[in-house]
C-alpha cells in the first residue's frame, strides 16, 4: 500500500465545462453584381488581410455602362445650358413688358427639370462607377480561406445563395463553454478582481492546446440544463484551435495560498463522514476525520484534521483499523509518496 506526505503548497481552483470553437468572425462572400467570373487572385487555405483584392468579375458591362451614362450628362448639361440662357434673356424681356410672366415661368420650370435630369445622371454615374468597384471583390475582414466554391468561367449573380468563398477568422479565436449555475455568481465576483485564465484541452483533456482570458458570462441561465455559457478570447497565433472543434475549457477561479494538500486516494467516506489513515510516529495508523475543502483532478486539499508533514495512507485502506502497524518503505520514486506494509497488532483485532 501507498503513503504521501501533506504538503504545504499553492492550489489553484479550477472550474472545468465542455465547450466548443467558436470564430468571432466568419464571412461569406457573395458577388453583388452579375457578370463572368474572369479572375481568382487566391488560393485555398491562404491567410489573407482585410482589403486583399480576391475576385475579379468581368467589368467590361459597367465601363460600357459608365461611357453612355456620362454621355447623357454631358447632353443635360449642354441643354440645361441653354434653357438657362433662355431664361435670363426672357427675364429681361419680361422687364420691358414684351413677354408675359407665364412664358418666363414656363421656361424656369424648364430649367428645374434639366437640372433634375443633371443631378439624374451624376447618380448613374456614381452607380456605375459602384458597379465597377463591386466587380473587384476584396476581403471583407482578415482570415483564413477556406475551399473554392467556384471557378474561373461561370457565370455569378447577386441573387446566388451560395457563396464564392469563406473566410474565418482565427486569431482571435473564441470558445464558449457552459458551466453549472451555482458556479456562475462565484466567477463574476472573481472577474470583479481581474481577468481570469482559461486553458483549453483536448477533447479527451490531456493536451493543453491553447491559453486565454475569460472575456464574458452570457445574460441567461439554458433552464433544460441548469447551466450557464461563458465566453473566452485565445490568440491562437499557432492555430492550435479550429472553429466547431469540441474541447475542454479549465476556467481558473483562484489560487489558495499555503494549503495543506493530500492526494484525493487518501480521502475516506464513512458513516461518521470524511477522514484519511494517519501514520503516526509509532508506525501505527489513526483514524483521524478531515474537512475538505475542494478536490481538483487528484489532490485534496484540506481545511482540517491534517497538518503539513503528515503521513496518510493512499492505497490499501481496505486492510487497515484503527491501531493497525504499518512498515513504511522508502518508495523508488522519490518525492512525498512512500510505501507501506500493514503487519497485524494485537489492538487491531486482524
Amino acid at each position: 500500500m501507498g503513503v504521501a506526505t501533506a504538503q504545504l503548497r499553492d492550489m489553484p481552483v479550477y472550474l472545468s465545462g465542455l465547450g466548443t470553437v467558436t470564430a468571432f468572425n466568419t464571412v461569406s462572400v457573395k458577388s453583388r453584381v452579375d457578370g463572368q467570373l474572369m479572375q481568382v487572385q487566391f488560393k485555398e487555405g491562404q491567410y489573407v488581410n482585410k482589403g486583399d483584392l480576391l475576385v475579379v468579375i468581368d467589368p467590361r458591362p459597367f465601363e460600357v455602362a459608365l461611357a453612355q451614362a456620362q454621355a447623357t450628362l454631358f447632353r443635360d448639361q449642354a441643354q440645361l445650358k441653354d434653357a438657362q440662357i433662355n431664361l435670363e434673356r426672357y427675364q429681361g424681356l419680361l422687364k420691358d413688358g414684351v413677354i408675359p410672366q407665364q412664358q418666363v415661368d414656363t421656361q424656369k420650370a424648364l430649367v428645374d427639370q434639366l437640372e433634375g435630369a443633371v443631378r439624374a445622371d451624376q447618380a448613374q454615374i456614381d452607380n456605375q462607377k459602384l458597379q465597377i468597384v463591386y466587380s473587384r471583390i476584396t476581403a471583407p475582414i482578415s482570415g483564413r480561406i477556406g475551399l473554392r466554391l467556384i471557378d474561373p468561367g461561370n457565370m455569378v449573380h447577386g441573387s446566388d445563395q451560395n457563396p464564392l468563398l469563406v473566410i474565418t477568422q482565427l486569431q482571435p479565436i473564441a470558445v464558449i463553454f457552459t458551466l453549472p449555475e451555482d458556479n456562475l455568481p462565484s466567477v463574476a465576483q472573481h472577474m470583479k478582481k481581474g481577468p481570469l485564465e482559461v486553458d483549453a484541452y483536448s477533447r479527451d483533456d490531456q493536451t493543453k492546446l491553447a491559453s486565454g482570458t475569460l472575456l464574458t458570462i452570457d445574460n441567461q441561465i439554458d433552464q433544460t440544463t441548469g447551466t450557464g455559457r461563458l465566453k473566452a478570447q485565445f490568440d491562437n497565433k499557432d492555430n492550435a484551435l479550429w472553429p466547431n472543434q469540441f474541447v475542454n475549457a479549465h476556467l481558473l477561479l483562484e489560487t489558495q495560498k499555503n494549503a495543506t494538500v493530500i492526494p484525493a486516494a487518501a480521502i475516506q467516506r464513512g458513516p461518521q463522514g470524511t477522514f484519511v489513515y494517519a501514520v503516526k510516529p509509532d508506525k501505527t495508523v489513526e483514524v483521524r476525520p478531515v474537512t475538505v475543502a475542494f478536490s481538483q483532478a487528484n489532490l485534496s486539499t484540506i481545511a482540517q484534521g491534517i497538518s503539513p508533514g503528515d503521513v496518510v495512507v493512499t492505497d490499501g485502506q481496505d486492510k487497515l483499523q484503527a491501531g493497525s502497524r504499518v512498515e513504511v518503505r522508502t518508495g523508488g520514486s522519490g518525492g512525498g509518496n512512500r510505501n507501506a506494509a500493514a503487519q497485524n497488532s494485537g489492538t487491531a483485532g486482524q
